[in-house]
């Protein structure tokens, strides 16, 4: 006895047909978006969006100097970054880093995408306000916040993510009441300042590496 022809379909039996690529990857990603609540996300970004317009609207303020003045609309920005951050979290852990050979490009995907609907919330909100810095500054606080919270959910997990953005929110503040020059307080800069600019955005091309590349911490083991 051999097992000869084993391995052979049988005759007038089709070949196993697989999902089409582009409908396998949109379910995928489909996945990954769900497991990640992005749905969530995206709703809460809307509401940063809306509380960001009341903000201005009724002219949401509060009494003292400039740390006071700024501590709403630098709130508001970091919201959303806490909010990305944490979407970084996944339940599946091992398995999934094991299986998913795509899964660094759906978390380059699906933050790029979140920084991307953050960022149209909260300029729509500031439309036609009275935001100090603008549309600029406003994205040049969203895009370092954002930064911090990734590099805080590869160091701690993606569900400590929000821990990293509202610690710089606190130290901006403090700095503020102090004056500072420093490019790296870029929250507290003006709008046109080139060096707080790069520095954000160097500190976001960080955690988008940071993110894409290692993925959020897991365990404490790591």
């Amino acid at each position: 006895m051999t097992a000869t022809g084993l391995q052979s379909p049988p005759a007038g039996a089709a070949p196993a047909r697989h999902p089409a690529r582009p409908a396998g990857l949109a379910r995928l990603a489909w996945l990954h978006a769900v497991s990640r609540r992005v749905p969530v996300a995206l709703g809460l970004l809307a509401a940063f969006g809306v509380l960001l317009w009341a903000a201005l609207y009724w002219r949401w303020n509060i009494a003292g100097g400039q740390a006071a003045r700024m501590f709403i609309p630098l709130t508001v920005e970091a919201g959303p970054a806490a909010v990305i951050s944490v979407t970084s979290y996944g339940p599946f852990r091992e398995p999934e880093r094991a299986a998913g050979r795509w899964l660094p490009w759906l978390r380059l995907t699906m933050t790029v995408l979140l920084i991307a609907a953050a960022a149209g919330a909260l300029a729509a909100g500031a439309a036609g306000g009275r935001l100090a810095g603008g549309s600029l500054a406003l994205l040049r606080n969203l895009a370092g916040f954002t930064g911090i919270g990734l590099l805080t959910a590869t160091a701690l997990g993606g569900a400590f993510g929000w821990a990293g953005p509202m610690a710089y929110l606190l130290v901006t503040e403090v700095a503020l009441q102090g004056h500072p020059t420093t490019p790296w307080v870029w929250a507290g800069r003006p709008a046109a300042d080139r060096g707080a600019a790069i520095c954000a955005c160097l500190v976001l091309a960080a955690g988008l590496a940071a993110i894409t590349l290692r993925g959020p911490r897991e365990a404490l083991r790591e």
